[in-house]
């Protein structure tokens, strides 16, 4: 989850006629001011639109009742044990690539299942057809599905979409193939994963803090792995694109964890100004604000120091304190911690539990 990896240094090497050693010489890009202001600029932009649209999807996908797009609910035990996961992932990858091992199989997985994402992004207007693929064996009675499949107009605009994009980074790993991507997987993270309660996600983005600075400043594990994964998990914008156009190569990056961990905690305060039903959004303005603070200090720190930065590092202590400030000044601290996504089905449970029980007291 590093911020921004820092600028790379080109070694130039040449020996002359008689082995010996002519030229030992280092050539250092040195971005404009323009160009870096720019690439900063477009990752923040680039962060910052999934968060705020996946956000306000997560509102409705938390009240759909279509199983397809019923979202994955991440609990105070899972919370706690993702930065240990994460943690053997990542030095697994590490080993992966020290040991010089290709990741196109794992690009290739990546690639194709984006569409579930970029198929939410059409809007309703969009006239869409039902299909079915169904294939069976036997007859008659003995009939046996053996795939049944539903798919509409939209699955298959997306599959042909991916499709192109997917191939077009396969072949040529292009920084604009790889944000395609990479927008279409945070905007789908940030939507489809759900925090429980305020505490659950305090525990996992307490968590991820200590391990994003522990893998960054205390390892060269983070940016190994963020330089040499070649697969859309982190937004690049070149630094250079002034100078060299499309084909510019000096990168700022943005791991994709740093857009999705802050992102569900923001899109889970948004679904709690919708439970207050106050027609307001204080909470999720507040901490949306605090992830461009937190972002910003990421980047000015990273600038200032020449050195990649955990952003978690900046982000979790501004997502988690703007809106704890917020609650102290409204008074609804408590209420935000007791806050819990299922009360609204775990009420009717009790209810008709409840009635059962006066039911059998009255016979």
């Amino acid at each position: 989850m590093a911020e921004v990896e820092p600028v790379p240094e080109a070694v130039l090497n040449a020996t002359d006629s008689n082995g010996t050693e002519a030229l030992n010489a280092t050539a250092k890009f040195v971005a404009t001011p323009e160009g870096t202001a720019l690439a900063y600029g477009s990752l923040v932009v680039m962060a910052l639109l999934p968060i705020f649209f996946g956000a306000l999807r997560s509102v409705t996908c938390s009240k759909s009742k279509n199983s397809a797009d019923a979202p994955e609910t991440i609990t105070s035990r899972d919370a706690a044990r993702f930065p240990i996961i994460a943690s053997c992932t990542l030095f697994g990858l590490y080993l992966f690539f020290k040991v010089s091992l290709d990741s196109v199989v794992l690009t290739l997985i990546n690639s194709v299942s984006v569409s579930p994402a970029m198929a939410r992004i059409f809007p309703p207007s969009v006239p869409n057809k039902q299909y079915q693929l169904l294939f069976t064996q036997g007859s008659g009675e003995s009939k046996e599905e053996i795939v049944n499949y539903e798919f509409d107009t939209k699955n298959l605009i997306c599959l042909v979409i991916s499709s192109v994009v997917g191939v077009w980074y396969l072949l040529k790993k292009h920084w604009i193939a790889n944000n395609l991507f990479g927008l279409a997987f945070a905007l789908n993270g940030v939507e489809l994963l759900h925090l429980n309660n305020v505490s659950t996600g305090c525990i996992l983005l307490g968590g991820l803090f200590v391990y994003d600075v522990f893998w960054v400043f205390g390892t060269n594990v983070m940016v190994t792995v963020a330089k040499s994964f070649e697969a859309p998990i982190k937004l690049v914008f070149p630094q250079d694109l002034l100078e060299k156009g499309l084909e510019a190569s000096n990168f700022a990056m943005l791991g994709l964890g740093d857009i999705v961990i802050p992102g569900i905690f923001i899109a889970l305060l948004l679904r709690f100004d919708v439970s207050l039903k106050k027609n307001s959004r204080t909470y999720f303005y507040s901490s949306f604000l605090a992830y461009i603070f937190g972002l910003g200090l990421t980047i000015f720190v990273m600038h200032t120091f020449k050195h990649a930065q955990p952003a978690l590092l900046y982000l979790v202590p501004a997502c988690v304190g703007f809106p704890v400030v917020v609650a102290l000044v409204k008074g609804e601290l408590t209420e935000m911690f007791r806050y819990e996504e299922s009360s609204e089905e775990a009420e009717p449970k009790e209810e008709m539990e409840s009635g059962e029980s006066e039911k059998k007291k009255d016979q």
